[in-house]
């Protein structure tokens, strides 16, 4: 009976060893990532002083949007139905399609599930976004306004509900058309 309950303490010695050594490096790799995350964002602050947006080090999808997206400024969401941050900026985007319908072209890249994402992949392939979607799949709720001539980006917002933001540049593409 000494000898079952010994190892018994053994094994769960071992696993109890094993599930701390998980958990520390588990928690390593959190604090890398939530560190890698803090300097981003001290990155994007610094390189975006003022009260305007800025794309830090993406300032560009790649090149000219396709035929069809050219004339008006383009507004692109990447969205997911399960994402928080879409439902929290979905009003303010519905009311700027309204607003803006037949001046700015609006493209919606959806990237809620595989299936969403294959076809969201051809479709921004097509248009000239696939660089851009590559760079933000993982990026819900952030709200891009690219000038589809030169594919430069005029503002990139993340979980921004705050219309005058957009409108505000919306404004100024469209009075250098």
């Amino acid at each position: 009976m000494h000898k079952h309950a010994n190892f018994l303490l053994k094994i769960c010695l071992s696993s109890l060893v094993f599930t701390a050594s998980i958990l520390a490096t588990t928690s390593a790799s959190i604090s890398a990532t939530e560190a890698q995350s803090s300097i981003t964002k001290s990155a994007q602050k610094n390189a975006c002083a003022g009260k305007d947006p800025c794309a830090a080090k993406v300032n560009s999808v790649g090149g000219p949007l396709a035929q069809e997206l050219q004339g008006k400024p383009v507004l692109v969401d990447v969205f997911a139905t399960w994402c928080a941050g879409c439902k929290n900026i979905a009003p303010t985007l519905s009311q700027l399609k309204q607003q803006y319908s037949g001046k700015v072209n609006f493209v919606v890249l959806d990237v809620t599930d595989r299936a969403k994402l294959k076809q969201t992949e051809a479709m921004a392939q097509k248009l000239g976004l696939g660089k851009f979607l590559e760079a933000n799949k993982s990026k819900t709720s952030t709200v891009a306004i690219v000038d589809p001539a030169t594919g430069d980006i005029l503002a990139l917002y993340q979980n921004n509900s705050n219309k005058a933001d957009y409108t505000k540049i919306l404004e100024t593409a469209l009075a250098k058309k």
